[in-house]
């Protein structure tokens, strides 16, 4: 869930920066609504179906601003363990490859992840586990490194009256979706949500932070003085009952222009809103 592709750092041109970080570029996803998905819910099983206008992940959108489909199914075990699987359309590998004349394509991001939660005391849980993102790709051959990347995690999620929340850390354990040299890039998420007690509404907000490992492939420049940056959301959540919730956010980052860069030269991490609609089974 990242965007790391056709980079125009600015000192590079859009195809050396490619070169340089290879297919970097996954669904840096948020939870607006659709995030790196946590713990599943009490279940056992649950599934769930989001309609989105624009898939953001860390701040950075991975649809190029169009509406994207998303879901997935989760199972949870009454000894904290759970395991699933979410889906999401993307289109920035095909949109990378276009810039280079090349057709290389993925129109989705799978993610798969296990982990075990534990309440160590009321209103308190650690989390920790391992997520997995998988592009299945096309005419890949065009590009030195692949995009799939795993990533370890650990959160402390905590509830205070109305307000609930979690502090969370990524570790990538591999190159960060195809960037050059990254492995150990890191993400830092703090989120809270507040119930109003009101029409079922909730407020939400979260700021982040993504530091990426390593030097450009020519080893000239690191890849933190590039591509590292900070996210925010904030936004509010409407519970309609019946498993289906709607939401409206702001997000916004302050990636560098020319580091996370559509076709078009547009910032893929500027600040935009976003309307969604999910359904929980």
């Amino acid at each position: 869930m990242t965007t790391f592709y056709t980079r125009t750092a600015t000192s590079l041109s859009a195809a050396a920066m490619f070169a340089a970080c290879s297919l970097g570029a996954s669904a840096f996803a948020q939870s607006t609504p659709a995030a790196v998905p946590e713990a599943a819910a009490p279940g056992p099983f649950t599934a769930n179906l989001t309609l989105v206008s624009d898939y953001r992940y860390r701040g950075i959108s991975q649809s190029n601003f169009q509406p994207a489909i998303q879901g997935g199914f989760d199972y949870a075990h009454s000894s904290g363990f759970y395991i699933g699987n979410w889906n999401s359309s993307i289109s920035w590998i095909s949109d990378a490859a276009s810039t280079l004349g090349n057709s290389a394509s993925a129109p989705i991001e799978m993610d798969f992840y296990a982990g075990f939660k534990h309440e160590w005391s009321k209103g308190f849980a650690a989390d920790v586990g391992v997520l997995q993102y998988y592009y299945p790709t096309s005419n890949l051959s065009a590009f030195a490194t692949n995009p799939n990347t795993t990533e370890l995690y650990i959160a402390q999620n905590f509830t205070f009256n109305a307000f609930t929340g979690y502090v969370k850390f990524s570790y990538a354990v591999t190159p960060l979706f195809g960037a050059f040299n990254s492995t150990g890039s890191n993400y830092t998420d703090l989120t809270v949500n507040y119930d109003t007690g009101v029409w079922g509404l909730s407020l939400n907000g979260h700021v982040g932070y993504q530091a990426v490992a390593g030097r450009v492939a020519d080893g000239s420049v690191s890849n933190a003085s590039l591509f590292s940056y900070t996210d925010w959301k904030l936004g509010v959540t409407k519970d309609f009952g019946s498993g289906f919730a709607g939401a409206v956010a702001y997000v916004g980052t302050n990636a560098k222009n020319g580091a996370y860069m559509n076709p078009n030269a547009q910032n893929l991490g500027k600040a935009g809103f976003l309307i969604s609609l999910t359904k929980t089974f």
